[in-house]
């Protein structure tokens, strides 16, 4: 039996209606990355689970486990993905 290597996925908390977690979710398909999105809304504990992960508390908030990479700010993001991940 052959063995399985599991990569972790990158993370990206964020909310729908946000227009600058669009453009990260945008660059991502663009450049077919595989991520988990993680939907976080205000007063919830799943935004208590966000606060303590970013404490700014700004979405979108980009988790790259596999680098070791925490980060906010959409244009960032970008720069970050387009760097590591473009092939």
């Amino acid at each position: 039996m052959g063995k399985f290597v599991f990569k972790k996925m990158l993370e990206l908390y964020q909310f729908e209606s946000c227009p600058f977690c669009r453009r990260v979710r945008d660059k991502l398909s663009e450049l077919e990355i595989d991520y988990v999105c993680r939907n976080v809304q205000y007063g919830t504990p799943k935004w208590e689970e966000f606060s303590k992960l970013n404490p700014n508390e700004q979405v979108p908030f980009l988790v790259d486990p596999e680098k070791g990479v925490a980060m906010d700010e959409s244009e960032s993001i970008i720069a970050y993905l387009e760097k590591e991940y473009v092939k």
